[in-house]
């Protein structure tokens, strides 16, 4: 049976990102079974395989508004670095589709301290719905895929590279670096800590200068292409743990897009 061409507007569903558009989505049938779906933004957000634990977290997270600041579309390969739960992870899978692919990286170095780090994860990757999805445990000083990628993306995790000390840094961007295609873009969103914190303010309140990212991806080879405002809140103080209650949820965040240059 041919599937109808629905044209409508996802106002509604982007209610809270900033987006406005209208798209043209091919009308699917109730189940996805082992069928990975290309999913326009809105509709990867509203996806009934996200759990209603991620949709909570879509108003502050904004993953709308970062997602096509980014430019992540159809076909695309994207490295998803250090994936915690898996929060972006199902919706990278089906905004690239079954002509793209995922690899969700977690850190040979988180795992070795709390062994179970990668369950979340591996479970998506073995649910049909998100047949897309590889998981490769690396260290993030030495990152490797089986091929080269369009889009390398970290949220809440560089902090936790530079307070091992800026030489990991620079050798966990590097690493990134030879993750891209040319041309290909790196995403940074990390919570801001004051000018001129140190490693250790990284491994304490979990935050990070947004100069050091910049300067540490640069020095790796990156061009900053720009910067994204959609997490930032100027109530922030910078001087609070990012787990602290006056702030959790809520902390001031940079979004920064780097990319590999094309030669």
């Amino acid at each position: 049976m041919r599937r109808k061409i629905i044209t409508w507007s996802v106002m509604g569903l982007l209610a809270g990102t900033g987006l406005s558009v209208t798209h043209t989505l091919q009308a699917q049938p109730a189940f996805k079974g082992s069928q990975v779906r290309t999913l326009p933004i809105a509709a990867a957000l509203s996806d009934r395989d996200r759990p209603d634990s991620d949709r909570a977290r879509d108003k502050v997270r904004k993953p709308g508004e970062l997602l096509a600041f980014a430019g992540m579309g159809p076909g695309m390969k994207v490295a998803d670095l250090m994936p915690g739960q898996g929060y972006f992870t199902r919706i990278f899978s089906n905004v690239v589709g079954k002509s793209g692919h995922v690899y969700a990286l977690v850190a040979a170095e988180r795992v070795a301290e709390k062994p179970d780090a990668a369950d979340a994860v591996k479970a998506i990757a073995a649910d049909p719905a998100f047949s897309n999805v590889s998981v490769l445990t690396e260290s993030m000083l030495a990152l490797s895929l089986p091929e080269p990628v369009d889009m390398a993306w970290t949220s809440q995790n560089y902090h936790d590279v530079y307070g091992r000390g800026a030489d990991a840094a620079l050798a966990f961007d590097r690493s990134v670096f030879n993750l891209l295609r040319p041309g290909g873009v790196y995403m940074v969103i990390d919570h801001v800590a004051a000018s001129g914190s140190t490693p250790e303010t990284a491994k304490t309140l979990h935050r990070i200068d947004p100069a050091l990212i910049r300067a540490q991806v640069e020095k790796a080879g990156f061009v900053f292409e720009s910067e994204s405002s959609a997490l930032r809140n100027a109530q922030d103080t910078h001087s609070a743990s990012v787990f602290d209650e006056t702030i959790k949820g809520h902390t001031d965040q940079v979004v920064y897009k780097f990319r590999k240059p094309a030669r």
